[in-house]
This record gives C-alpha cells, sequence and structure tokens, in this order.
C-alpha cells in the first residue's frame, strides 16, 4: 500500500485529504467547542482572522448573525459525510443486490429490474429528489432516504453488466453442473468479482450525492435550517457575495475538497483494480521509454543485436560440423 501511495501522489492527497474531513467530523464537539448557534449581532460579518475584545480569534470569520464560522464548517463536515456515506450504503446495497439478480437470472427478472430502471433514468436526478423531499419533508433521515432512492440504479447497471460477463465462465457453469444453489452460486463466486467495481462506483456516488446534498440544503429543502450544513452556509451567504464573501467560499471549498478528493479516490481504485488499465499504463510507458533512446543508443543496440546474431549462427555451425564429424 505504501509503494501504491508513493507512485501516486494525487490519490496519496486525497486519502489524506478525506482522512482530514472525517477527522474532523468525527472528533467536531472537541475540535469546535462551544455554541456554534449562538449569535451577535455585534460582531456580525467579521472577516477570517478577526479577534474581539476578549481577545478570541475567529479564523474563518463571522456570518451575518455573528456566528463562527469555522465553527459552523467543522459541525457541518459531520452532516456532510455522513448523509454521503449512508445514501451510498443504502442505494448502493439496494443496487449490487438487484444488478445480481438481474446479470444472473436474466429473463423476465432482469427486463423488469432494467424497464423499472429506465423509468427511474427518464426523471431528472435533482428534479425527483425535489419532488421527494417535498413529500417527505426535510431532515437527515429523509434526505438520506430521498438520495437512497434516486442514485440505487447507477449500481444495478454496472453490476448487471460485469455479472452478464462473470455468469458465462467456465467456474460458473460448472458450479451450476455440480447443483450448488444460486444463492450461493452468487454471493461467493460472482460477488466477489464484481465488488471492485462496485466500490469504484460507490466512491464516485459519496461526491455526488454531498453535491447533491448541498443543493438540496442551499434551496431549504434538505436537512433543517437549524442544523448546520455546507449547503446552508453557502444558501446564507449568497445575499452577502460582494460585502463578505467567505460566507460562501469557505463552504464552497470544503464542498469542492470533500467531492474532488472522493472523485481521484475512485478514479485511482479503478486502475488499481483494474487490469485492463495497468497494461495499457505499462504499454504506454515502454512507448515513451522508446521515444526517448537516443540515435546513438539505438544504433549501438542494433549493432549488439546484429553480433549476437551473428555468434548463435557460428555456434550452430559448429556444432553441426561436429555432429557430422
Amino acid at each position: 500500500m505504501v509503494k501504491v501511495l508513493r507512485r501516486r501522489p494525487v490519490f496519496a492527497l486525497a486519502c489524506s485529504i478525506l482522512m482530514c474531513l472525517a477527522f474532523v467530523g468525527v472528533f467536531a464537539p472537541w475540535l469546535a467547542p462551544g455554541d456554534i448557534d449562538s449569535q451577535d449581532l455585534l460582531r456580525r460579518l467579521q472577516p477570517p482572522g478577526w479577534r474581539d475584545e476578549a481577545g478570541n480569534l475567529y479564523i474563518a470569520g463571522t456570518d451575518h448573525l455573528g456566528r463562527d464560522i469555522a465553527g459552523r464548517l467543522i459541525h457541518g463536515s459531520r452532516i456532510s459525510l455522513l448523509i454521503g456515506v449512508l445514501a451510498v450504503a443504502f442505494g448502493g446495497g439496494v443496487g449490487l443486490t438487484l444488478g445480481l439478480l438481474a446479470g444472473y437470472y436474466g429473463g423476465k427478472v432482469d427486463a423488469m429490474i432494467m424497464r423499472f430502471t429506465d423509468m427511474q433514468l427518464a426523471f431528472p436526478f435533482l428534479l425527483l429528489a425535489l419532488a421527494l423531499v417535498a413529500i417527505l419533508g426535510p431532515g437527515i433521515f429523509n434526505v438520506i432516504l430521498v438520495l437512497a432512492i434516486t442514485s440505487w440504479i447507477h449500481y444495478a447497471k454496472v453490476i448487471r453488466g460485469d455479472v452478464l460477463q462473470v455468469r458465462n465462465r467456465e467456474y460458473i457453469e460448472a458450479a451450476v453442473a455440480l447443483g450448488i444453489p444460486n444463492h450461493q452460486i452468487i454471493f461467493r463466486h460472482i460477488l466477489p468479482n464484481v465488488f471492485s467495481s462496485f466500490l469504484v462506483v460507490a466512491s464516485f456516488q459519496v461526491a455526488a450525492l454531498i453535491i447533491a446534498e448541498s443543493s438540496l440544503s442551499y434551496l431549504g429543502l434538505g436537512v433543517p435550517t437549524s442544523v448546520p450544513t455546507w449547503g446552508g452556509m453557502l444558501a446564507d451567504g449568497r445575499e452577502y457575495v460582494t460585502d463578505a464573501w467567505w460566507l460562501s467560499v469557505l463552504p464552497g471549498l470544503a464542498i469542492m475538497l470533500a467531492a474532488l478528493s472522493f472523485n481521484i479516490i475512485g478514479d485511482g481504485l479503478r486502475d488499481l483494480m483494474d487490469p485492463t488499465q495497468r497494461i495499457s499504463k505499462k504499454r504506454a510507458s515502454g512507448k515513451s521509454r522508446a521515444r526517448n533512446i537516443s540515435p546513438n543508443d539505438a544504433t549501438e543496440r542494433t549493432r549488439d543485436i546484429g553480433r549476437t546474431t551473428d555468434d548463435a549462427r557460428a555456434h550452430k555451425k559448429l556444432k553441426v560440423s561436429e555432429t557430422r564429424a
């Protein structure tokens, strides 16, 4: 693992950022003690690095109600990461199960699941999420449920395609011929071969769902306003962009770092788990090395190859003459 991180510095940086965000989210009550909802209009819209009369430092400044932005960013990381990860866990579990069933059984089961998937794909993702949140109402659990319902189709389609390839291999046909039950074939022989694709899709979906949660909170249909979230902080700062840029820029940077880190990790996992990606990269590196060879080196290597060939021919002729003698 250390070698992989050394070879991929961008992947290592993304993992470090994600670990820092997770650490901040888990230990938010200790990293940002005190009441993050306490308001003081006398200290409203203060820039980052401002100190009050008591000497307290506000690293990220204050918002339009005089609340500490740094503390709200720290507590907001808990909500955004929690919603993204749990929505992926629920939606991914449903999509993985349905994709396995559709790919393995085929026929009517496959047709029914895929037609339902196509029906859901006909609706825009954000529009469907807005409709469901409007019906269920705001709340952390409702947002997680809505995002899980609207995202399971991505896992189902990818896993179904992988299962269709694995299902026709010899060891699966041998397991069927031996009379092994279908559920054992699916979970023992097929699932381990498609789980890498599931991890890659899940890492990309966490980033997408964090942005979706921020969009819902920005529109006032996500988490209640009493709970600090990055999207809600963006919505609070949209009226003060020209006067207090930090109200919108800092939550936007947090969303960007989280989403970008998950996307880079997903890209790295795809390269690590997909053998075709590794083979293509090795071929590309071999071609680049061949291009970097100077003309003198190429001429010298050609001469060496010619000498080796001549020596081999002479040795072969010597053996033939000895055999005749």
